[in-house]
């Protein structure tokens, strides 16, 4: 703004002089090429370059000088001439309102409500998230509700034909069982087959059995011994999920089908179908089956008793907020309170290899 304030002084001293000494304007000439030969000195081996104040003074001069005689006059062209001088009024122009043109965009409330709304209700469209906006009072339009979904990485029509396997097994976890067979290795090279399974509402897990013969009518003898420690909890469950294994018989699944538990086997080669039971094997491996020699079957049912033991009554579960299986609550301690440490005690159970830590009494 003051650039351009300059500027019209400028402009209007020269005019005052044009009107005075216009029967003669070859000053105005020789004042261009003085200003030209003072900036080819200052550069002198180099490109020229005009600075601002050097525009203002030859756009100034170029109203002193007839427009025919521009080219012969000025060091550059007519048209930069022109152009420095629409600058200089763009410039005088400003207005302190940077809004954009157009239709104000959309309130960041109103995006993160719809994105809300989407995440919390994964088989609602953009529509019927555009009709839940209209019933609370809130008008847009639907394609600015497809807009903001669409940025936020979230389909605006999300599949119909139901809800995906994950949706499905969060949705039943508190009703679901599965079952699954781990293979052990001995010291002396012999193969055992273990069988667990998993409640997914709560993560506890329970041991079938342990064989290096499994057999359709042992698999069937380990579900019904399942059946009797389960006890009232059974009546909580209505899903059991296993995969295509041959030892899983029809007599197996009628065992839980007696006790109204539908079967449920996953597809070939898809773990993820099975994903808890798999990283419950993964757990076991990692804590203990890695990290121990295994001698015989009796040996193998022995120490997987015991971790079971850690694992239900003492290991923290991140599904659970870190509560054990077997735990409904969690005592809630001051920090301040923990000033002596010998207070902690550490407690080694599976032979020393995991270590349970505890308040001493």
């Amino acid at each position: 703004m003051l650039l351009s304030l300059v500027y019209w002084l400028v402009r209007c001293l020269f005019g005052l002089l044009a009107v005075l000494i216009r029967p003669d304007l070859k000053e105005a000439e020789l004042l261009v090429l003085r200003h030209e030969n003072q900036v080819l000195r200052r550069q002198l081996g180099g490109r020229t370059r005009w600075g601002h104040a050097d525009r203002l003074w030859l756009a100034a001069l170029s109203r002193l000088v007839h427009r025919r005689r521009w080219a012969e006059v000025f060091p550059v062209a007519p048209a930069t001439i022109l152009r420095w001088h629409r600058h200089l009024v763009a410039r005088k122009w400003t207005f302190t309102d940077k809004r954009r043109p157009g239709r104000p965009g959309t309130r960041r409330p109103v995006k993160a409500l719809i994105v809300r709304m989407a995440r919390e209700n994964p088989t609602w469209g953009h529509r019927r998230i555009h009709g839940e906006m209209a019933r609370l009072g809130y008008r847009i339009a639907v394609s600015t509700v497809w807009e903001i979904l669409h940025a936020a990485g979230i389909d605006p029509a999300p599949r119909r034909a139901g809800p995906t396997w994950r949706q499905f097994m969060s949705a039943q976890a508190h009703a679901i069982i599965a079952c699954d067979f781990l293979v052990v290795e001995t010291v002396l090279l012999k193969r055992l087959y273990v069988l667990i399974f998993i409640e997914h509402g709560i993560r506890r897990v329970h041991l079938g059995g342990v064989t290096a013969h499994p057999t359709g009518a042992w698999a069937v003898q380990q579900a019904r011994n399942l059946m009797m420690n389960l006890g009232e909890r059974i009546a909580g469950l209505r899903f059991l999920i296993h995969d295509r294994d041959p030892l899983f018989t029809s007599a197996f699944r009628e065992v839980f089908t007696a006790e109204g538990l539908q079967a449920i086997t996953s597809l070939p080669r898809t773990p993820r179908m099975n994903a808890i039971c798999e990283r419950v094997i993964g757990t076991l491996r990692r804590e203990l089956l890695d990290r121990i020699l295994i001698l015989s079957g009796r040996h193998l049912a022995l120490v997987l008793r015991e971790y079971l033991i850690h694992y239900n009554r003492h290991r923290p579960h991140q599904s659970r907020q870190q509560r054990p299986p077997d735990s409904a609550t969690h005592p809630v301690r001051d920090l301040t309170e923990l000033n002596d440490l010998r207070s902690i005690r550490r407690r080694p159970v599976v032979a020393g290899m995991i270590s349970e830590y505890c308040h001493a009494a």
